[in-house]
């Protein structure tokens, strides 16, 4: 499998969930401007999206959109403790955490990137994005993780509230979810996935 990604990104997740399972793959950087890869391909050939993650299988089809990625992973090693099967009760429960991290905290942060939104428009993305991380903070209050132990919506979490930073969001001000961070980043697959993501030389 080669996992087309881009540091520090949302591809950080199933480069985790690699490393958790144990799965042969290979790294290919993307330059999230020019759409060129670190082998000298157009990125959109492969996703025409034009953003990662992407997963390319050994047989040529290629998966997008990290959920349906990190679910695929999952279910590639049987009996493993970062999904529930497919088809019960505790699956869906999972997805219902996918789709809140995908469209309340990773979409809503998205405005945050850019240069051209001003901020006043920004400070509303923010109070959105507030409420959701009071949210999550009540959830991870009495638990050390989305789901049971660790699992995929873990590392979809950790990857997005890594950012936080980056928008000059404090997350100490959400003690359990603070508490979090630091349990999910100091795993030996999230340690090697980010210096193994480091160690790459830009496009």
């Amino acid at each position: 499998m080669k996992l087309y990604f881009a540091p520090m990104t949302c591809s950080l997740s199933p480069h985790i969930v690699l490393r958790e399972l144990g799965l042969p793959f290979q790294m290919i950087r993307v330059n999230n401007q020019t759409k060129r890869t670190a082998d000298g391909r157009d990125f959109r050939e492969i996703n025409p999206k034009g953003y990662v993650a992407a997963l390319q299988l050994d047989n040529g089809e290629v998966l997008t959109e990290g959920p349906a990625i990190l679910q695929f992973l999952a279910d590639q090693v049987p009996g493993n403790d970062l999904a529930p099967a497919a088809g019960t009760w505790q699956r869906a429960h999972l997805q219902e955490h996918l789709n809140f991290i995908s469209s309340e905290i990773h979409a809503a942060s998205a405005p945050l990137f850019s240069v051209e939104i001003p901020e006043p428009v920004k400070a509303i993305f923010r109070q959105k994005l507030f409420k959701r991380l009071d949210y999550l903070e009540g959830t991870l209050t009495d638990r050390d993780y989305l789901t049971g132990g660790f699992g995929v919506a873990d590392a979809y979490l950790f990857t997005v509230l890594n950012w936080l930073p980056t928008f000059s969001i404090d997350i100490s001000e959400w003690p359990a979810l603070a508490t979090y961070m630091q349990r999910i980043g100091a795993r030996p697959s999230v340690l090697a996935a980010i210096a193994a993501e480091e160690a790459t030389l830009p496009v």
